[in-house]
């Protein structure tokens, strides 16, 4: 971790609709079936719940549970080995232009730059590494003694309320404010993190979301490719 950053201030990220233009589960739905190690209704029921999950009329825990019972048993290293092999070829050229610019604004007034997602912390580490991030926050997968996943989750997951918790956490742990650190959401799922930061920045905003802002005054961000 970097040293010089500005004390107690940190510009925390969401990654998918906000760093990137799509859910990258939904694209590593796709990528499994491509691979033909998912089958059809697989893939189906994956994006099913994914559009529910962007539209906010569903639990994410209950989405996340049905996908990680598909990997029960697989060695956490061939796991790794999947993800940095999608991450390399679908995800890491995705990051947004004015993600990018703002990325690298907050990096030269020496903020923390940290990444805050819902996604796997196989991925988050990836796109940490190669955006250069200070610290990333994100789900994990816990295994067996023998390194096989348990096709379970660890708790609290890192969305909504859970996000919130695990980043407050976080903040505690490295003595920064959240009171004075800005946070970049899509999601209508994010607003327990958006409403406790001192500078909230909605980006691209899902449809409830968008009625929040509209409703509450808030100005929002519009990042395109």
């Amino acid at each position: 971790m970097a040293m010089n950053k500005t004390k107690g201030l940190a510009a925390i990220f969401d990654l998918d609709r906000t760093l990137i233009d799509i859910n990258s589960g939904w694209l590593y739905a796709r990528y499994e079936r491509r691979h033909k190690r998912i089958s059809l209704w697989q893939l189906g029921e994956s994006l099913f719940w994914l559009g529910l999950y962007h539209l906010s009329l569903t639990d994410i825990e209950e989405a996340y549970r049905r996908a990680v019972r598909y990997y029960k048993g697989i060695p956490e290293k061939e796991m790794r080995e999947r993800v940095e092999e999608f991450f390399t070829h679908e995800v890491a050229h995705r990051l947004i232009p004015d993600a990018m610019a703002k990325v690298n604004d907050h990096r030269r007034k020496g903020h923390r730059i940290v990444m805050a997602t819902n996604a796997s912390a196989m991925q988050a580490s990836l796109a940490a590494e190669t955006w250069g991030f200070d610290d990333w926050l994100a789900n994990s997968f816990p295994t067996d003694k023998d390194g096989r996943l348990l096709g379970t989750l660890t708790s609290p997951l890192c969305y909504s309320h859970g996000k919130l918790a695990r980043v407050k956490e976080w903040s505690q742990q490295h003595h920064i404010s959240l009171s004075r650190s800005y946070f970049y959401s899509d999601s209508h799922s994010d607003l327990p993190l958006l409403l406790a930061v001192g500078h909230p920045r909605v980006v691209n905003p899902d449809p409830r979301l968008k009625r929040f802002c509209q409703k509450k005054g808030w100005k929002y961000l519009q990042w395109c490719r």
